[in-house]
């Protein structure tokens, strides 16, 4: 893909996910303030700001305004920065105001009908779409091992996509026999070209088996069934060989700042993980 095409998918991106975004879960709103694209809801759902499109003249004003809209509500919230936000100067303005930056990421992107809808999987694994409670339990544990820390907010942010949008979304496990071994899932956003791949982890002992290129290719398959052109991801460094293999084009960086209000209450919401 060369630099114009890039450009060009970089904007459609752009334009109908993040302009035009919509709420990702029950009690979540999406609202335009000013130059800002932001999100609200429970403490456990994804807060924070979508798009910007500021100039230095009202970057300040906005970075401001943002902290006392979440720190009203009692949340903390993140600000994802993309590669391409301007104004150059945005992320020395987020840091100032208090934020704090978190591992960058590269934001890929592939023509779904160009990747693999199906991969060999080792001897004795299988995967099994989650559909309840208890499937998304095994999905927060493989998170958990995975990646450390505490994924329950993940898992309580797929119940209510499960109850209140289950066309919307989809999860899948690797099972070793009774094991969780490897989860994902795939976020589907109803009319636009785009399908997200979200959460691939997979605990330490099954590293290197393919698991993760079968995860891939399995929510490819729901992202071609439900007429989506692209699938895209927000890889780690660890992600991002695996999916340059398969076909998927870096098109920018993102990388989240996060800011936590200091009132009791919101330190202890954010030690309990509010932010995906």
């Amino acid at each position: 893909m060369n630099d114009e095409a890039i450009r060009a998918l970089l904007a459609q991106y752009d334009r109908q996910l993040r302009l035009g975004a919509r709420p990702d879960g029950p009690g979540t709103r999406v609202e335009r303030s000013g130059p800002v694209v932001r999100q609200s809801g429970p403490a456990h759902a994804w807060n924070g700001v979508l798009w910007s499109g500021l100039e230095e003249r009202d970057a300040d004003e906005a970075v401001a305004e943002q902290i006392r809209h979440f720190t009203a509500l009692g949340l903390p919230f993140e600000w994802k920065v993309y590669g391409h936000d301007g104004p150059a100067d945005l992320v020395d303005r987020l840091l100032a105001a208090g934020f704090t930056a978190e591992d960058a990421e590269t934001l890929m992107v592939a023509e779904a009908a160009t990747l693999p809808t199906s991969v060999d999987l080792p001897e004795g694994v299988e995967l099994v779409p989650v559909t309840d409670a208890a499937g998304v339990e095994l999905v927060t544990r493989v998170h958990d091992r995975a990646f450390g820390g505490d994924s329950s907010h993940i898992g309580r942010q797929l119940l209510d996509r499960l109850a209140a949008a289950p066309d919307t979304v989809a999860a899948v496990l690797a099972m070793a026999g009774d094991e969780p071994v490897s989860a994902a899932r795939l976020e589907l956003y109803p009319g636009t070209d785009f399908a997200g791949l979200w959460g691939g982890g997979t605990v330490e002992d099954w590293r290197g088996r393919g698991l993760y290129r079968a995860l891939v290719a399995f929510r490819t398959r729901i992202a071609v069934e439900g007429g989506h052109r692209y699938v895209q991801v927000d890889a780690a460094d660890t992600s991002r060989p695996i999916l340059q293999r398969l076909g998927f084009t870096a098109l920018t960086t993102t990388t989240p700042y996060v800011y936590v209000p200091q009132a009791p209450q919101v330190a202890q919401a954010h030690r309990q993980p509010s932010l995906s």
